[in-house]
């Protein structure tokens, strides 16, 4: 190879390498592993690339991997500054490499400080980010449980007046006040009395409408935790744009009526980007209050972002799916809150929950609750098990540590004097969203089976329960359990959820009528992944303020990090396009953009009446031969495509990209798929001479359906700018 590639390859291979260390690839890790850091030494000065090669070839000579798991193994390679990497190794392998005489030592990554809110700098997005001058602008509009403005992270210091055009107010009942950062609050329970254990006012007594605004627009805010958790400096994504709050949702819920006249308000109020972290199932999208919304907001160039649901792993589970809506599923990040557990036996387990208090290590006697039933009260093993209301006997359980063969919010145990829970994981329910009162660990089946054994073959059994803490989670990001899946139910040939963002276990500011103790909590839920799609969709808002909602979708879509199945076997039905990538998508290259007109012809192809469509535009909209179009025809930056399981199929698509990118440049289609399916681009080259310039092309499919998926991807590349659009086939 000639010398002069060299710099190059090492280039190339520094950022594949860096990708894969921000992206995770989901790779399958096993339970005896760990990331471990192997450190190298000073770099020499005439190492070209090579050392980047010779990680991989390191580890599968030491330890006998093969090329693609010692590929898979790696986490990052140093090269810069010095020379090492970090594994995902077992003790033993570590044990074999320490020999080695080319490496100085071989360690285990411990966790020390983590810095919050993480989730923006996981995703490759700095506080050193550049700043558009806009940002200052640029409305948020927050539909919600309403906000705590007195948080530090709404602080207005330094900000200047709220920009002209905007036409909103600041209802301030029960001593609430707007400022120059929240400029404007409604709330809104047009149906029946508000309760007394709520506040009439935009005030948020829950907490959940705090934590979802402060991470969109949250000024910086250093040594932010939860009682020590996750400490760091909490921030939104844009510290410096201003927001709208409009509170719909009460203790008795979300009324369709309250939200459906917050979308009206924020429209009209004149917000840029809209948020909304609830969810519900329709099946038109017209008579699904956000879909409606939404689809006005579209048309006075607002994008609306919603979170997706938390319906689990089951298909068909999502929400919010309409295609001018930004549908945001809820993945991990690269810290993981544990709650540990300790046997008296000195075997520890890695459980789940949030304690912001433990029992500092103090052992305490354990009880199986199946061996502590309430007698008296006509109950046996066959009840107190679970840990069900009255069935354990206070005086065997007081002042010990139970275990529960089902998952409760250990209410009962602690009514009866225990000092903490061991308890069985739910299904897909994540432990971290619960407020226990007492220190509880929630494990997994085999090791509820551990703790089981020995509580019931040790004479004496304690156990204590450690305050939660975050450790490094090198796997990460993966879709999250709970976060719900595709396919779209209405418009199954429109790929939903269109891409995920961090939405587990996520720092944020608090409402203390949510929880005194608290002013910043840790919480999960596609409610929590939305807010960070919204504030890279006001990133980029701020840079180009004149784009469409649609733009700004597909910028976001196809500059995601891609992700593996290997984690979330549903594929793009789990995760969409793959992982927010806030930075690329100010740069995206090339964009599909959509107005009100392309989805009114994708409507009429879905079988919406002229009559229905003339209502909802305004206009004189008719569903005629000459805009009657199909679903697949949408200029949308992802292809999706529903067949019969074990049946050939076939379907062509048309698209239009605009160029954003370089005015003269050239754009080369790239496809990727398994034999099973057959992709065509015509034309697969795209030459522009000008911003703003147009070009059509079509895609082709055909193949087997004898997969329950079937992934594909198409990207556009002209060396620069790669635009990435997920094909995905299907079954029904």
């Amino acid at each position: 190879m000639d010398r002069h590639l060299f710099p190059l390859l090492y280039s190339f291979l520094l950022l594949m390498l860096a990708m894969k260390a921000l992206r995770g690839f989901g790779e399958t890790t096993k339970p005896n592993q760990r990331p471990y850091i192997v450190y190298m030494g000073e770099k020499p000065r005439e190492s070209v690339g090579m050392p980047l090669l010779a990680h991989s070839e390191l580890l599968q000579k030491a330890i006998g991997l093969s090329n693609q798991e010692a590929s898979n193994r790696l986490i990052y390679s140093y090269t810069k500054s010095f020379l090492g990497f970090a594994a995902m190794l077992s003790d033993e392998e570590a044990r074999k490499l320490s020999g080695m005489e080319e490496l100085v030592s071989v360690f285990p990554s411990k966790q020390r400080q983590l810095h919050t809110t993480r989730s923006w700098n996981f995703m490759g997005f700095p506080l050193s980010a550049p700043r558009a001058p806009f940002e200052s602008d640029v409305i948020v509009g927050v539909i919600d449980t309403g906000i705590w403005p007195e948080s530090k992270s709404f602080d207005d210091a330094g900000f200047g007046p709220p920009p002209s055009r905007w036409k909103g107010i600041c209802q301030s009942n029960h001593n609430f006040t707007c400022n120059n950062k929240i400029i404007g609050a409604r709330y809104y329970h047009l149906q029946g009395n508000i309760r007394e254990m709520d506040i009439p006012s935009p005030r948020d007594s829950d907490g959940h409408g705090t934590h979802t605004s402060s991470i969109v627009v949250g000024r910086l805010v250093t040594n932010a935790s939860l009682a020590g958790i996750a400490s760091g400096t909490a921030r939104g994504g844009v510290p410096s744009a201003r927001i709208a709050i409009y509170k719909v949702c009460w203790s008795d819920g979300c009324s369709d009526i309250d939200l459906l006249t917050a979308f009206e308000d924020a429209i009209q109020d004149g917000v840029d980007i809209i948020s909304i972290s609830i969810g519900g199932y329709s099946n038109s999208y017209f008579q699904d209050p956000i879909a409606i919304g939404s689809f006005h907001a579209m048309k006075k160039n607002i994008l609306t972002s919603s979170s997706m649901g938390n319906g689990g792993l089951s298909f068909y589970s999502i929400e919010n799916y309409a295609p001018w809506l930004l549908s945001v599923a809820a993945s991990t990040t690269d810290r993981n809150i544990i709650a540990r557990a300790k046997l008296g036996n000195g075997v520890e387990f890695d459980g789940k929950a949030m304690n912001i208090d433990g029992l500092d290590g103090e052992m305490y006697p354990l009880i199986y609750a199946g061996n502590a039933p309430n007698i008296s009260a006509g109950h046996d093993a066959r009840y107190s098990r679970y840990c069900y209301d009255g069935t354990l006997d206070g005086e065997l359980v007081n002042g010990k540590v139970v275990l529960c063969d089902a998952f409760t919010d250990a209410s009962v145990p602690l009514l009866v004097g225990a000092v903490g829970v061991i308890m069985g994981k739910d299904g897909a329910y994540d432990p971290t969203v619960e407020n226990f009162l007492l220190p509880v660990s929630v494990l997994d089946s085999n090791s509820t089976k551990q703790v089981l054994n020995y509580a019931n073959s040790t004479s004496n059994p304690t156990a204590s329960i450690y305050k939660s803490e975050g450790v490094f989670d090198a796997t990460a990001p993966y879709v999250a359990s709970f976060s719900s899946r595709g396919p779209n139910p209405l418009t199954p040939n429109i790929l939903k959820p269109d891409l995920t963002a961090p939405g587990v276990e996520i720092l944020a500011a608090w409402s203390p009528l949510g929880n005194p103790k608290v002013s910043y909590n840790i919480i999960s839920g596609t409610s929590i992944a939305c807010p960070h799609t919204t504030g890279a969709a006001a990133y980029v808002k701020s840079f180009n303020p004149t784009w469409s909602p649609a733009a700004i979708k597909s910028a976001l879509i196809t500059t995601a990090y891609a992700m593996s199945s290997s984690r979330n076997v549903e594929a793009e039905l789990a995760y969409g396009a793959g992982h927010i990538n806030p930075l690329a998508a100010l740069t995206p290259g090339l964009i599909y953009d959509a107005q009100e007109i392309d989805y009114i012809k994708m409507l009429c192809g879905e079988g919406y009446f002229t009559t229905t469509l003339r209502l909802v535009t305004g206009d004189q909209s008719s569903c005629t031969s000459s805009n009657n179009g199909t679903v697949l025809d949408l200029n949308y930056p992802t292809f999706a495509f529903q067949t019969q399981h074990g049946k050939s199929f076939s379907t062509s698509y048309r698209r239009i990209v605009t160029n954003v990118g370089a005015p003269n440049s050239t754009y080369y289609a790239i496809v990727n798929a398994p034999s099973s399916l057959k992709i065509n681009i015509e034309p697969n080259v795209l030459s522009f001479e000008a911003l703003l310039e147009k070009k059509s092309f079509s895609v082709k499919l055909e193949g087997d359906a004898y997969d329950t998926i079937i992934s594909g991807v198409l990207i556009w590349s002209d060396g620069i700018h790669n635009v990435r659009s997920p094909i995905v086939v299907y079954t029904s």
